[in-house]
């Protein structure tokens, strides 16, 4: 029993589909981290809502970021800016 379920989670974790949704929620988050140095649903955001417009828009582009211009939007933001200058 063990075993059987060892192969499942590996079969998941090993997925393409798993690794890509995981990666891109991965990215997402870390460009707040990176960027604007809080976590998703710190202030000035009181919830999750700008993290998963990213997410979602990140996915709709399977996963390629330039042309979703997550990055772009991130150093051109206002809160950016505030903190950090024109980039």
């Amino acid at each position: 029993a063990i075993a059987a379920r060892a192969r499942v989670w590996r079969r998941i974790a090993e997925s393409e589909t798993f690794s890509r949704r995981e990666l891109n929620s991965a990215f997402v988050l870390m460009q707040y981290f990176g960027y604007l140095q809080r976590n998703p649903d710190e202030a000035p955001d009181t919830n999750l809502d700008g993290y998963d417009f990213w997410l979602h828009k990140i996915n709709d582009f399977n996963g390629d970021f330039r042309s979703a211009e997550m990055v772009k939007s991130f150093l051109v933001s206002a809160e950016y800016r505030a903190r950090f200058g024109a980039p």
